[in-house]
């Protein structure tokens, strides 16, 4: 008798998957890798009051505003959590992410330890947090100097923050040493999977039961 590989489709949550890591660490990298392994997943858009790069676009990368509209959806609650990195303010909008959980959907964060913490303060049961290490101090300087995005001085400023950074690993659910990108995207895939997995998320998992014993 054949049987049937169609796998059942349960209702769920959806999660906030969130990835911190020190800058050049590879986060953003893993961030996009799995955007394009998965479809069920989106990326956060943060607001920031830092200046547009050339390479960045509105409303896709980030909502560019000004510190006086920042300070104004800060103070009227607007944020699930914010912070300022190096002199700039970042923000994640309530709404969107609320949205997207509430229809099955993960959205996915890359944000500091400081956004992990308020993230996982806010909306503890829907958070997943995942730091993203480098293998060595040496090679996290080589990345963000071959990168050549930032001066000398900026990128001394991002290896001594980053030694701030990497001590706050003990909050996290999970740490990825990213040797290798590859593997680190398969290793924060599996975690992603597993995770969306969870008794608890699985919102469709009584009406499922009944139709195995009849009931449905």
């Amino acid at each position: 008798m054949a049987v049937s590989k169609i796998k059942p489709q349960i209702m769920r949550r959806g999660l906030m998957l969130v990835l911190s890591s020190p800058s050049g660490a590879g986060k953003t990298s893993i961030c996009r890798r799995l955007i394009e392994l998965e479809t069920d997943i989106s990326m956060s858009i943060s607001v920031t009051t830092r200046p547009q790069r050339p390479a960045e676009q509105e409303g896709i990368d980030y909502q560019f505003v000004d510190q006086e509209r920042f300070n104004a959806l800060r103070d009227d609650g607007s944020f699930l959590e914010h912070a300022e990195v190096f002199g700039y303010d970042y923000g994640t909008p309530k709404g969107p992410v609320e949205a997207a959980l509430a229809t099955g959907c993960d959205v996915l964060f890359d944000v500091d330890w400081q956004g992990a913490q308020q993230l996982s303060h806010n909306a503890a049961e829907d958070v997943v947090t995942v730091s993203i290490l480098p293998p060595s101090m040496h090679e996290l300087e080589h990345r963000l100097r071959s990168r050549n995005q930032d001066s000398p001085e900026v990128v001394m400023r991002r290896m001594s923050r980053a030694s701030d950074e990497m001590s706050r690993y003990n909050v996290y659910d999970y740490i990825v040493i990213n040797h290798d990108i590859e593997c680190s995207v398969a290793d924060v895939h599996a975690i992603l999977t597993a995770e969306r997995l969870r008794r608890g998320r699985q919102t469709g998992l009584s009406d499922f039961i009944k139709t195995l014993s009849g009931d449905g």
